[in-house]
Formats: structure tokens, C-alpha cells, sequence
């Protein structure tokens, strides 16, 4: 699966959301802990698409074909579950196979007959269902051991889903995220997604698992403790770098101090402290204080730092696009961060 064309999260999204309406199966391979399945919903979403989601993995073929049963002396195969809401469904609806790849051949076999004949048994599936399907590779050690041939010309097109730093933050940013993962990952953005395939019991820095590391520091565990649960979170590697940059951001210059007094308040020197301090004023703004953080901002630009403003006002923009509406933005847009983030 090595050949298959790569798409960022937000291309995904795009096609998903042009794809469902136009019923045309799509087979989505990656990674394990991307968010395929988040990117599923949120491209069903977008459609005002239903949203059906099996797992083959825990299947046998009878979820796809009906449970076998003999009446008026005949035999025939009564559809239940999610098979009969395929049957029925009055409006568009995804029907999401997630980890088809971990599927027994005879349920991948069924599974072809309702994405291809989209008739099993007898039963006919709804003219308002469409197919979307989701693998892992078989590089990854997640139990995958093939899609079957004939399964995979079924579907309209196969991409496979990478991680991307500015996609990842977007999301990060509406879903509450901790900045200081934010942070960490603008100043270490190849630890996003580095998983390392291994037998033994350990975590690899994903999106999911960056996540938990999110929710964990929503614990306010002491610091001995918390070191261990992160580095058992994203692994030891990534853990360690982490607690080391946590430091730094329980040290960095106040951003309550930077949107108090930005004409005054100190520039940190090193990337580390300065992608923390960028990102925490950028989840602090608010439409009152948005002159004096623009304010900053030009300091920034004027310390041939202007990539962090950059990367600061973007930050904030996700987070509230409203922002944008006020006149420190129009002003600074007009001078050198503007410039910058416009490609000047």
C-alpha cells in the first residue's frame, strides 16, 4: 500500500464531504491513532450525512449477511443490527467499515457483496447508503494481514491519511487541547506522528495519544507522578522531551503580563520559550485585548521573529475567527505580519 497517494486531514475532510453526497466509496489507509474515524464524522457532518460505523474486526460474516433461519418451509437470512438499518435507511448515510484490513477474509467477502451488489440474501441495501472503509497497514503490527483484491477495486479511490502540524492544530485548538501541547508540538512538530511498530509494551507519539497526554495534565498530578503517565502516554522519548519543555513554559515570560504591557514585556531568545509564549497569548487573546497582542506581534517581526507571530496569530484565528473583526488585526495586517502571512 506503499504506492497509495498521501492527503493531509483537511484534504481528507474535502473529498469525504464531496464524495459521500455523490455515493462513491472510499478506502482510507494509515497509520494507526491519526483520526481517521474523527475525520469520518466530521466529513459525515459536513454532508448532514447519518453515520453507520462497523467494525469487521469483532464481525462474522452473518452481520453482513443475515442470521440464517428457516420458516414456512423455506430457508432465508433475516437481516438485524446495522445491516437492517443499511436496508432501511430513509436519508444519505456513511456506512464507515473501520479496520477492514483486520478482517477474516469470509467477513471481507461479505462485506464486498454489500459495497459492490449492494443486494445480499436478497435484501437490497438503501439507495441513500454510501460505503466508506478505513485499514491500518500491514506494516504496522495491528493485525493486519491484507485486503482481499477484488475488495479493494470495489471502492472508488484508496489514499492514505498522514499527519500534518498545521491540520493537527487547527483541530487542537477547537477541541481544547491543552496549549501547552499546542506548544510543544509547533516547537516539535516531527513528534506529532512517530510511530515505531514494536512488540514490546510501550506507546509512540500520535495524535491519540497526544490527546490522553492532554487530559493527563487535566489531572494536575504531582510531578513525580505525572513524569511516568505521560512518558507511559507517548512513549519515553517523547515523554522525557515533554516534562523538559513543561519546564520552560512554568518559567516563560506571563502572557497575562505580554497582553498587559507588550511594549515592555520580554522576548524569550530560545524556540522552545518562544513557541510557548506565542501559543499561550494566542489561546488568551480576546477581542478588547487584540491591539496591545498585535502589538506584541510587531516586536516580534521586528526581531526578525516573525515566523512565531505567524504561527501565533494563525493559532488564534482557529480559536476564534472573530478575532479578525477588530481594528489591531486590520492595523497589523497592513505592516509586516501581514505581509508575512500573505507570502510577502
Amino acid at each position: 500500500m506503499n504506492s497509495i497517494s498521501p492527503v493531509k486531514p483537511s484534504q481528507l475532510r474535502t473529498l469525504l464531504s464531496h464524495a459521500i453526497p455523490a455515493k462513491m466509496p472510499v478506502l482510507i489507509c494509515s497509520g494507526p491513532g491519526i483520526g481517521k474515524s474523527s475525520i469520518v464524522e466530521q466529513a459525515c457532518a459536513e454532508a448532514q450525512a447519518d453515520c453507520i460505523i462497523m467494525h469487521p474486526v469483532v464481525s462474522d460474516p452473518t452481520d453482513f449477511k443475515g442470521m440464517p433461519w428457516v420458516g414456512d418451509g423455506g430457508a432465508t437470512f433475516l437481516p438485524f443490527g446495522d445491516l437492517q438499518r443499511l436496508i432501511t435507511a430513509p436519508r444519505l448515510t456513511a456506512c464507515f467499515i473501520d479496520d477492514l484490513g483486520q478482517a477474516a477474509p469470509a467477513v471481507q467477502a461479505a462485506a464486498m457483496q454489500l459495497i459492490l451488489a449492494r443486494t445480499i440474501n436478497g435484501h437490497r441495501v438503501s439507495e441513500h447508503v454510501v460505503f466508506v472503509a478505513a485499514t491500518n497497514r500491514r506494516t504496522d503490527r495491528a493485525g493486519v494481514s491484507g485486503i482481499l483484491e477484488p475488495v479493494k477495486s470495489r471502492f472508488a479511490t484508496l489514499v492514505e491519511l498522514t499527519a500534518d502540524i498545521n491540520d493537527w492544530c487547527v483541530w487542537a485548538v477547537g477541541a481544547g487541547i491543552a496549549p501547552e501541547v499546542i506548544a510543544f508540538l509547533r516547537f516539535r512538530p516531527e513528534l506529532l506522528c512517530a510511530f515505531d511498530p514494536t512488540a514490546d509494551l510501550t506507546n509512540s507519539p500520535l495524535p491519540r495519544t497526544w490527546h490522553q497526554v492532554s487530559k493527563i495534565l487535566s489531572l494536575d498530578l504531582p510531578r513525580d507522578l505525572q513524569i511516568p503517565v505521560i512518558q507511559g502516554a507517548v512513549g519515553p522519548g517523547a515523554g522525557v522531551e515533554f516534562v523538559l519543555f513543561l519546564r520552560i513554559w512554568s518559567d516563560m515570560v506571563s502572557p497575562d503580563l505580554i497582553l498587559t504591557a507588550p511594549d515592555t514585556a520580554a522576548i524569550p531568545t530560545e524556540p522552545s520559550a518562544l513557541y510557548a509564549v506565542v501559543t499561550a497569548i494566542a489561546m488568551r487573546v480576546q477581542k478588547d485585548s487584540m491591539t496591545r497582542y498585535c502589538r506584541y506581534l510587531e516586536r516580534l517581526c521586528g526581531a526578525d521573529r516573525g515566523e512565531f507571530a505567524a504561527v501565533s496569530m494563525k493559532t488564534a484565528l482557529a480559536r476564534d475567527p472573530k478575532l479578525s473583526n477588530t481594528p489591531g488585526y486590520v492595523k497589523a495586517m497592513s505592516g509586516p505580519l501581514g505581509q508575512l502571512m500573505v507570502g510577502g
